[in-house]
């Protein structure tokens, strides 16, 4: 690792309140010493005890006043980076901001890398890899329910369920070499079947965590939702309803809708990504067509879709080419202009619609009766939403969920090597070979953790942060 001296800007750059420029390293404190005087225009940050904070300016090359601030120092190795460390408080306008830190650069810092800090953190011993990517989930959680699983993923529950498991893995390669080394000492007649039963028990545990990663993903991410049906059924209006404004073009001229609109929309503590698309039919126009491709495309993506039907027309269909997907995706069928059947003695054809579904082997999740103008059933399809994916106070829930898909892919690959012991031990092979895939399955485990990583994967995490953290 760099030995250098990295600095930051670790706030938004906007307007705002304050700012807050971040040194991190071996000069971080003599950088700072440097542009930085007390009220009486002295230079004696070194003097300063550690995690205190102390009121001045910070000048410039001619000793000119850049901004009034408050600095704070950390000293290693009770710090975030476990480096030197200190933070420069001043008036959050973007000018200003970027003027102290061109002065901090110049004076002997870097420019840091995203996610440097906290790379520096990990590298340093002072987070593992879980704790550390929690740290960018934390910023980004979109719900209190994401940011609650994040924050145990920080606190380290994650990584001390997997810190356990490597160990009682790495307990019985330490006892097979030892066997292999001195087999007069040790009576390994049943210890197959011991092994076996260990393996089953960590495999549950390694399966749960797999299991979860779905649910993980949509706490995560958000549900990924599409909007289907024919032209004209009030998808746009359904998307206007539920975004709380009006996004989606609305007319009465089918086909209006010719593209994908995909807004986040907050539900309470439930996040969904919702795409607005194309009336799904058959069309000559190559545009439209785009769009109705794009609309599949969509839904084939998709965590749920909730299918518009206009319960006032007897010419409603169902697209062929959708079938399969309907079958295979959480699916809310919404029969709606319901008003029109109540008002302009329209005849009903929810029973017709649902007979159509029905005919093709689609059993929707839910069905419900709903009017974009009178915002008949909204609510109790926003309830439908919640009820479908979080079953239960999840945000209560001391189970660890998985969120990372690069946590779930070295979870699989541990599991495999964990049923190749179970294979070999059926098969009754040489004990030594038993080792070969129990240290496959704790490699895969280390992964995670970053007990054992490539540099290249620890660079790969680390892009993806923000600058200043």
């Amino acid at each position: 690792m760099n030995n250098d001296t990295i600095a930051s800007i670790s706030t938004a750059l906007s307007e705002s309140g304050i700012g807050i420029i971040r040194i991190s390293g071996p000069d971080a404190i003599s950088i700072a010493d440097r542009i930085y005087t007390d009220k009486k225009g002295t230079h004696n940050l070194k003097s300063y005890r550690s995690h205190t904070i102390h009121y001045g300016f910070i000048v410039n090359v001619f000793g000119e006043i850049i901004d009034e601030i408050m600095i704070s120092i950390m000293k290693a190795p009770n710090s975030y980076t476990k480096e030197d460390v200190v933070e420069i408080n001043c008036h959050g306008g973007v000018r200003v901001c970027r003027n102290i830190l061109d002065t901090v650069l110049s004076t002997g810092a870097r420019l840091a890398d995203p996610g440097e800090f906290t790379k520096r953190a990990f590298l340093n011993g002072r987070l593992d890899l879980t704790r550390a990517e929690a740290v960018m989930d934390i910023i980004r959680a979109n719900s209190d329910i994401a940011l609650d699983q994040s924050v145990k993923q920080l606190r380290g529950d994650l990584y001390s369920l997997l810190n356990n498991i490597c160990s009682d893995i790495l307990y019985e390669i330490a006892h097979i070499e030892a066997v292999l080394d001195d087999p007069d000492s040790y009576d390994i007649s049943d210890y197959g079947d011991e092994l076996s039963a260990k393996i089953d028990n960590i495999s549950e545990n390694l399966t749960t965590l797999i299991r979860s990663y779905d649910e993980g993903r949509i706490l995560s991410e958000g549900i990924r939702t599409s909007i289907l049906g024919n032209p004209n059924a009030g998808k746009s209006s359904l998307m206007n309803l539920l975004y709380g404004e009006n996004r989606a073009i609305v007319t009465d001229i089918p086909g209006t809708t010719r593209d994908t609109l995909t807004e986040t929309i907050r539900l309470g503590d439930v996040t969904i990504i919702l795409t607005d698309t194309a009336g799904i039919r058959e069309t000559t126009d190559k545009i439209e067509q785009i769009g109705v491709n794009k609309a599949i495309d969509s839904a084939r993506e998709s965590d749920l879709i909730i299918y518009v039907t206009d319960a006032s027309s007897d010419s409603e269909t169902i697209d062929g080419s959708l079938t399969e997907l309907l079958k295979n995706t959480k699916l809310i069928l919404l029969l709606n202009k319901s008003d029109l059947t109540l008002t302009d003695n329209r005849t009903d054809h929810s029973e017709e619609m649902i007979r159509a579904f029905e005919e093709k082997g689609i059993i929707p999740d839910r069905i419900l009766s709903t009017s974009m103008i009178t915002r008949a059933g909204i609510e109790e399809l926003k309830s439908a939403i919640k009820e479908m994916f979080y079953k239960g106070d999840l945000s209560g829930d001391h189970r660890i969920t998985i969120t990372n898909l690069r946590h779930v892919e070295c979870l699989k690959e541990a599991l495999a090597s964990l049923y190749k012991v179970k294979e070999s031990i059926a098969s009754g092979v040489s004990e030594d070979l038993y080792c070969i895939d129990l240290t496959d399955a704790y490699r895969s485990l280390a992964h995670i953790t970053g007990a054992e990583v490539s540099e290249d994967i620890v660079n790969e995490i680390f892009s993806r942060f923000c600058m200043g953290k």
